[in-house]
């Protein structure tokens, strides 16, 4: 494969990413996480790879850090912060602590108290705040069961 279709296919990542739910901007830079020669980036790398500012970068970044997605590195001697996607990225995007599922156990909630039992929302509500509890509870066990298979023999 080609450069060129390299980042093709990264930029069709980068759109799945961002219909799943992330932003455009993260999106991409996580794309480019993804499919980077590199070890590390900076944001200077980031913003080059896409062809735009590093201002519009930074947020994506920030944001990519704060979902533990990524991490910084130090750099010695170097003037940039250099930042590499994480081993776990994915286990932590999906662990106890994933935002998502508590915004929607919260907002399921939320509408279970504005509305009365037998009402058909709050059967709803109901059910979709169950659901998100239960993946919640199941989350420990699928994520240790993802690292026993990742373990060497």
């Amino acid at each position: 494969m080609g450069e060129q279709e390299r980042w093709q296919a990264a930029e069709r990542l980068a759109l799945a990413l961002s219909e799943g739910g992330l932003q455009r901007m993260a999106a991409r830079a996580l794309a480019v996480f993804l499919f980077t020669d590199g070890g590390t980036v900076t944001m200077g790398d980031i913003a080059g790879r896409l062809g735009v500012s590093a201002g519009s970068v930074s947020g994506a970044v920030k944001s990519l850090l704060s979902a533990g997605l990524i991490e910084r590195l130090p750099a010695p001697g170097s003037r940039r912060e250099h930042y590499r996607l994480r081993e776990d990225a994915w286990p932590r995007l999906f662990s106890t602590q994933n935002t998502f599922v508590h915004v929607m156990i919260q907002a399921a909630e939320s509408g279970i108290a504005t509305t009365a039992a037998g009402d058909p929302a709050h059967e709803r509500l109901t059910r979709m705040r169950d659901f998100y509890r239960f993946l919640l509870g199941e989350l420990p066990g699928l994520l240790r069961r993802w690292e026993e298979t990742r373990a060497p023999d």
